[in-house]
């Protein structure tokens, strides 16, 4: 389901942060922290991608509904779940790290509001549109490789967006660690950006890359595959 996929994939990414505090100023951190993200968001896609479609991330669940890939209220559900398993993987992360300051995401001190949102909404557009291209049918000899592609997108984005806005690209991410950290400064930064980018991308793909026109039975084979 796509709590426990949340909880690893954020589990794994914060505590990352936690133990490279300055991972954002360090170039070998941040490559850590980079690293740690691919690994973790491939495998929480492929351990759910049978069960709930791999939805770990709101901004994907928004940008795969835009599409018409799933239903209002199923995405409402994903987004419950993935907002739920955010906070509970943070307050994991509290505990376990016997109550010290639960890292949040930042922008740069360089960077406006508006231009981290930019940022997050370009880097969560290429994450979308590979989840989009990865899960295509007619990609079947490289549908095996499809969640490690989107990790390794979502790791690039880190390497590229991680000194300025953090690189999250997840929406449930920055609101679990900002709930846990007791502020929610820049929240709009995290959902802003990202859902913008993300619904750009499932209609590009849809209308230009892959017809709405399409068969049916081809449409719904499609739906059927992994999401982040």
């Amino acid at each position: 389901m796509a709590p426990t996929s949340l909880t690893a994939l954020v589990g794994s990414a914060m505590a990352s942060r936690k133990l490279l505090p300055d991972a954002a100023a360090d170039p070998s951190s941040l490559v850590i922290v980079a690293i740690a993200n691919t690994f973790a968001l491939s495998s929480a896609v492929y351990i759910a991608a049978n069960a709930s479609g791999g939805h770990v991330n709101p901004a994907v669940t928004f940008g795969m509904a835009v599409g018409g890939r799933i239903n209002v209220p199923t995405a409402l559900f994903y987004w419950i779940s993935q907002m739920l398993a955010s906070v509970m993987a943070c307050i994991f992360l509290k505990v376990t790290t016997v109550g010290q300051l639960v890292p949040t995401y930042t922008i740069a001190e360089e960077m406006t509001g508006f231009g981290a949102s930019l940022l997050e909404g370009v880097m969560t557009f290429g994450l979308v549109y590979t989840v989009y291209a990865a899960g295509d049918p007619r990609r079947t000899s490289l549908s095996a490789i499809g969640p490690l592609a989107v990790g390794l997108t979502a790791g690039a984005n880190v390497l590229a967006a991680g000194p300025f806005s953090g690189g999250s690209m997840n929406p449930a991410c920055a609101f679990g660690s900002a709930v846990v950290a007791g502020g929610l400064k820049n929240q709009a930064v995290y959902w802003v950006g990202p859902l913008i980018g993300a619904a750009v991308a499932g209609l590009l793909y849809d209308n230009i890359v892959f017809p709405a026109q399409a068969p049916d039975s081809v449409r719904e084979e499609v739906s059927e595959g992994f999401s982040v």
